[in-house]
């Protein structure tokens, strides 16, 4: 999943903006909030989350876990503490690597319509 955070050069995202990115619901980011002491959304007055580009991949960390490789809550959480740098490089990988997958996908249909 490609992130363009830099896309509007904002500094802070509302709850609703970062669970679009990730296809997953407001309650679900709430829920990973009390799950994941690492997600830390900046609150303001009447307890309005903004996320940081920094909360963000700890979200997209935490997303590809659960959601993407299918892993419970407390696994997840324990791999995060016992090796977090691993985990996240682990995650730009995998990240990249769909990223790959969907251009050579495009080119082989853009090559199969040629013929």
């Amino acid at each position: 999943m490609a992130l363009n955070l830099n896309k509007d050069l904002k500094r802070f995202f509302s709850i609703a903006e970062v669970a679009e990115m990730f296809g997953i619901n407001a309650t679900t980011l709430r829920f990973w909030e009390k799950q994941f002491p690492q997600i830390t959304p900046k609150k303001s007055g009447r307890n309005v989350r903004q996320y940081t580009k920094d909360d963000i991949e700890r979200v997209r960390v935490v997303h590809n876990l659960v959601k993407v490789r299918g892993m419970k809550l407390d696994a997840a959480a324990s791999l995060i503490r016992r090796n977090k740098d691993g985990v996240e490089k682990t995650t730009d990988i995998l990240d990249t690597l769909r990223e790959i997958r969907a251009e050579l996908m495009d080119i082989k249909h853009n090559l199969a319509t040629l013929e």
